[in-house]
């Protein structure tokens, strides 16, 4: 069965227009969070301002800025998005999910605890929302290229090298952004490999359905510009 295809050129880059202003917004929204979340934290005594940078949710919505931005301006400028660009959404997209998840499950286990964790509204921006409308731009967008399954053996790499990174830094400076990464918190090494696991096979499994979306034969997609 053929693939669907959308519109005349003029329908075309005007749907193009209004894909390129909302991932402006999205970014903008993104930056809005992150300024916010830091102005939160600026008000606990033992803030330290490497810490939040350290964290896997503010790198990745750094990320995200800079990749919304840039596919908005492929967006104004393109029919289509470039194969390397999907690429780079399916990794900062599977990342801010993930981070979304994993934030939610620390929230839900603290309530069985003795202690309570805040959600502000920059932390439910970052942790809930922006992953969300990231995911509805990359289902509603027709403009996608149709992906190849490599993108997979990427996904992990750039969590291994945080995760490498962070419990060299923790063990150095006494501080770990997530509990199961500090040894003090959980039962032995093999605890936190096993979250470590689990986080990246949720991370493959969220990339693995954003590529999926894109090989399904039904989905709709532009004509060629000449087309």
């Amino acid at each position: 069965m053929p693939l669907r295809t959308f519109g005349p050129r003029r329908t075309r880059v005007e749907v193009r227009k209004i894909v390129g202003v909302a991932r402006i917004l999205l970014a903008l929204i993104l930056i809005t969070a992150l300024v916010g979340d830091f102005d939160y934290v600026l008000g606990f005594a033992t803030f330290v301002t490497s810490n939040f940078f350290s964290y896997f949710t503010v790198q990745s919505a750094i990320a995200g800025v800079v990749l919304f931005f840039t596919a908005a301006r492929i967006a104004f400028r393109r029919p289509v998005d470039p194969p390397w660009l999907d690429i780079l959404r399916v990794l900062v997209t599977s990342y801010m999910v993930v981070s979304g998840i994993v934030f939610l499950s620390i929230v839900i286990q603290s309530s069985t605890r003795d202690y309570t964790i805040e959600v502000p509204w920059s932390s439910q921006l970052l942790h809930f929302w922006i992953p969300a409308f990231a995911l509805l731009d990359w289902m509603l967008d027709f403009g996608k290229a149709r992906l190849t399954w490599r993108p997979l053996a990427w996904i992990v790499v750039y969590p291994l090298l945080w995760g490498v990174f962070t419990l060299v830094r923790g063990a150095g400076v006494g501080w770990y952004p997530y509990f199961f990464l500090d040894p003090v918190q959980v039962s032995g090494p093999l605890e936190t490999v096993l979250y470590c696991a689990l986080a990246l096979v949720l991370m493959t499994g969220v990339a693995a359905g954003l590529i999926a979306l894109t090989r399904l034969r039904w989905a709709p997609r532009w004509t060629s510009p000449t087309g």
